[in-house]
C-alpha cells in the first residue's frame, strides 16, 4: 500500500521525468549533425523599420546600443527610445546619438511592459511595417536589424533574435554557469524547439514583430517576466514566435554582485510564476483550438530554471531514497533516477557540443555548490516572491562596490 507521501513524492517525481524528457528531445534536436554555418546575410529588405529602445536611467551604456542600431539603419527607418522614468540624462544621451526620444513619467506604473506600450502609441502616428525591441544595455549583432524585418515580413508572426549574456574569461564561477543556463535556454533549447517546427519563447530583447501584430498586443502588463507573457498572449492569439539564430544580440551581466541577485531574482521568480499561471492555460487553448503548438509550448514552458530543476531533482531522489528506506515500494525513486538519467547525459551533451569555452571540466564539479548557494532565492519564490519590476543596478549605482 502506497503511502501519501510516496504518493505526493512519485507524482512530483513523474512530473520531473515528463520534463526531463522534453528538455533531453530538445537538446537532441538542437545537436549539429552536420549542420552549415549559418549564412547572416538577408534579402535587401523594402521594408520600415522602427526600432523601439525602453531605458530607465541608461545613461551609462545607452550610446553603444544606439550606435550598433544606427549603423544598420537605412532610408525611412526610425530610431525611438522611450525615457521611462529616469533620474538621469538617458533622453540628453539619446537624443545627442540621434535618436527620438519619448519621456515618461509616472512612478504608479512601472515597468518595460508600459515604456513598450507608450513607445508603440507613439509610434502608431507614422506606423512602420516591422517593430523591433532592443533593451538599453544590449548590442545588436551584424545583419541582425535585416534579418529580424525580413523575417518578420515573410512569416507575418514574432521573431527572437538569439540573445546571449556574456561572461569575460576571468569571470567568477557563478557568472559562467548563468552564461551557460542562459545559452542551453536562449541558443539550444530555441534551436531544438525551430527543428521540431515549434514556436519559441520570446526572450525580452531582440524580438520584432509585424505592425499588424504588435500594434494591439497587450504590453502594459506590468509583469516582472513581460516577454514570457507577451509570447503567450501572442501564441493564443494565432500568432506564436519564430526563431532567428541569425541574428544575434548580447549583453553583459550588471556589473554589481547586487544587480546581477535582482537579475536573477526577477527573472527565476517571474519564471516559475509563470509555470503556475500559464502552463495549465496552454494546455486548455491547446485542446479548445486544436492546436499541437501550443501544447508544445506548454511542456516547453513548464521546464523550470535549470538551476532549480537540478536542486528539484536531487532532492526527489533523497526523498524517494528516504522513503524507500521507510518501507515504500521504490515506485517514486525509479521515477526521480529516471528524470535524473534523462537530464544529466542530455545537459553534459549540452555543454559539451555548446559550453566548453564558458565552462572547463573543473568548473562543472563545483556547479553543485553553487546550485546550493541558490536555495534561498528559490526558497523566496514561496514566502517571498518578486512581484514588481525592479531594475538590475549598473556599475557606480551602489557606491562602487
Amino acid at each position: 500500500m502506497l503511502s501519501l507521501i510516496e504518493i505526493l513524492i512519485a507524482a512530483l517525481s513523474f512530473a520531473a521525468l515528463l520534463m526531463s524528457g522534453v528538455l533531453a528531445v530538445e537538446i537532441a534536436a538542437a545537436m549539429p549533425f552536420g549542420a552549415a554555418r549559418p549564412d547572416r546575410t538577408a534579402p535587401r529588405r523594402v521594408s520600415t523599420v522602427a526600432v523601439l529602445v525602453p531605458a530607465h536611467d541608461e545613461a551609462e551604456g545607452i550610446a553603444a546600443t544606439l550606435a550598433s542600431i544606427r549603423q544598420q539603419m537605412q532610408e525611412g527607418d526610425r530610431l525611438m527610445v522611450v525615457a521611462d522614468n529616469c533620474s538621469d540624462a538617458t533622453a540628453d544621451v539619446a537624443r545627442a546619438e540621434g535618436a527620438d526620444v519619448a519621456e515618461r513619467t509616472n512612478p504608479d506604473l512601472l515597468g518595460k511592459g508600459h515604456a513598450l506600450h507608450f513607445g508603440i502609441e507613439r509610434l502608431s502616428l507614422h506606423a512602420p511595417d516591422v517593430v523591433i525591441i532592443l533593451d538599453a544595455d544590449c548590442i545588436l549583432g551584424p545583419g541582425a536589424l535585416d534579418l529580424l524585418a525580413a523575417e518578420a515580413v515573410a512569416t507575418g508572426r514574432p521573431v527572437q533574435a538569439l540573445y546571449l549574456i556574456r561572461a569575460a574569461p576571468d569571470a567568477p564561477l557563478q557568472q559562467k554557469v548563468s552564461a551557460f543556463a542562459f545559452r542551453v535556454k536562449n541558443l539550444v533549447r530555441y534551436l531544438g524547439l525551430k527543428r521540431l517546427a515549434l514556436p519559441c519563447p520570446l526572450a525580452g530583447t531582440g524580438m520584432a514583430f509585424p505592425w499588424p501584430v504588435i500594434r494591439d498586443a497587450p504590453l502594459a502588463t506590468g509583469n516582472i517576466v513581460e516577454d514570457m507573457k507577451l509570447g503567450i498572449d501572442l501564441a493564443v492569439g494565432g500568432h506564436p514566435a519564430v526563431f532567428e539564430p541569425r541574428a544575434e544580440v548580447t549583453s553583459r551581466f550588471p556589473s554589481t554582485e547586487q544587480g546581477q541577485v535582482t537579475q536573477r531574482r526577477r527573472w527565476e521568480h517571474g519564471h516559475l510564476a509563470t509555470i503556475l499561471a500559464e502552463a495549465p492555460r496552454l494546455v486548455g487553448e491547446a485542446f479548445r483550438q486544436r492546436r499541437s503548438d501550443l501544447f508544445g509550448m506548454a511542456l516547453d514552458l513548464m521546464i523550470p530554471p535549470l538551476s532549480f530543476f537540478i536542486l528539484a531533482l536531487a532532492s526527489l531522489i533523497i526523498l524517494a531514497a528516504a522513503v524507500q528506506v521507510w518501507g515504500g515500494q521504490g515506485i517514486a525513486l525509479t521515477l526521480s533516477a529516471s528524470a535524473a538519467g534523462l537530464a544529466g547525459p542530455s545537459l553534459l551533451a549540452a555543454w559539451f557540443v555548446f559550453g566548453r569555452d564558458l565552462l572547463s571540466a573543473a568548473d562543472l564539479v563545483a556547479i553543485p555548490g553553487y546550485v546550493a548557494r541558490k536555495i534561498p532565492l528559490y526558497a523566496r519564490a514561496f514566502y517571498a516572491r518578486e512581484r514588481q519590476w525592479v531594475r538590475s543596478t549598473r556599475r557606480n549605482e551602489d557606491g562602487g562596490r
